[in-house]
């Protein structure tokens, strides 16, 4: 499966993994093994997660209080956000178009 970012939602994924980074040497990589691995899990199983809004889905981020977001379009998985669960819901509104 093809994979795609939206801007801020490599933005959001970056920025993450540089604050773990800062906080402890190493943690940002494990951070970004998390979001891999919930990214190859999407890509497994497009259909296999939650339905948070119509077509857009969200894998909950094994250890670290964050969600990836997606969307997919045939063969085509779109990352529209990387969301701390902290953050309003409504900051995320719209972004799954």
């Amino acid at each position: 499966m093809r994979v795609l970012f939206r801007p801020q939602a490599r933005v959001e994924l970056f920025d993450a993994q540089d604050w773990y980074e800062a906080r402890a040497p190493g943690l940002g990589l494990e951070f970004a093994r998390a979001f891999e691995a919930a990214l190859q899990s999407a890509c497994r199983h497009p259909a296999g997660f939650a339905e948070v809004e119509e077509g857009c889905r969200r894998v909950v981020l094994r250890r670290f209080p964050y969600s990836l977001y997606y969307r997919v379009d045939g063969d085509q998985l779109l990352v529209v956000a990387v969301f701390h669960h902290r953050r309003p819901p409504s900051a995320r509104q719209g972004r799954s178009d």
